[in-house]
């Protein structure tokens, strides 16, 4: 198989997909796009434009309001690595807190919601050669891609990686605890929810990449991906 094929990365919050994928990508020059910040961004919006009060969401202004949501991905010049824009607007950086991360999972199942994404996502694909990681990317969006990967970590293992991440970008107040509440939630509503539930496609390869390290991934990737498009 010598021609691009389309790798589909889905798996669990806090598993390291967008990083395994980014990695993969550039290893192998293919595009690389983020779903799950597709998501989060709509979740940005909803939380700029005032539609939730509390826990409930103003799901009908968000379905009128869906049109004007435009999210675009631009390389930046110094990572090389793809950053996620609303409305023309960066907001790499501000889709990763944890407002918008206790929020984006209930934005996740609404079917409005995933049918524009699922619609941006296939678009994208059409000229294969690229990676897409998510929670349905290989069940719903693209369940034609060559190459599919279901990634999985314990619980406790995701929510250290996650305060790290948070840690990082200056975050000193955010616990273990809440962190670990946040993705247990988050495991229980993209496994149970009606449109695009987080599973496991059949013909998917399982990593649980609790103990390895990034570059044992990356290698582990790598093999699949010349295993696959060598056959």
């Amino acid at each position: 198989m010598t021609h691009p094929i389309i790798i589909a990365i889905d798996g669990h919050s806090s598993c390291g997909k967008s990083t395994m994928a980014k990695d993969l990508a550039q290893a192998i020059g293919y595009v690389y796009v983020d779903t799950g910040a597709m998501y989060r961004a709509v979740t940005l919006y909803s939380i700029r434009r005032g539609l939730w009060q509390g826990e409930k969401l103003d799901t009908e202004t968000l379905r009128r309001e869906m049109e004007q949501v435009r999210i675009t991905f631009r390389l930046n010049p110094e990572t090389k690595l793809p950053e996620t824009y609303l409305n023309g607007e960066n907001v790499e950086r501000e889709i990763r807190g944890m407002e918008v991360s206790a929020k984006v999972s209930p934005i996740a199942t609404l079917d409005f919601v995933r049918e524009a994404m699922v619609r941006e996502q296939q678009a994208m694909g059409e000229a294969r050669g690229i990676v897409m990681d998510g929670r349905d990317i290989g069940t719903t969006v693209f369940p034609q891609a060559e190459m599919k990967v279901f990634v999985t970590a314990r619980p406790e293992v995701r929510a250290q990686r996650r305060l790290d991440e948070l840690r990082s970008k200056g975050d000193t107040t955010t616990t273990f605890e809440a962190v670990l509440t946040n993705l247990q939630e988050r495991d229980r509503i993209d496994s149970t929810r009606a449109v695009s539930p987080l599973r496991q496609a059949e013909d998917a390869i399982v990593l649980d990449n609790s103990e390895i390290t990034i570059p044992e991934q990356k290698a582990w990737l790598l093999k699949r991906f010349e295993e696959i498009t060598t056959a």
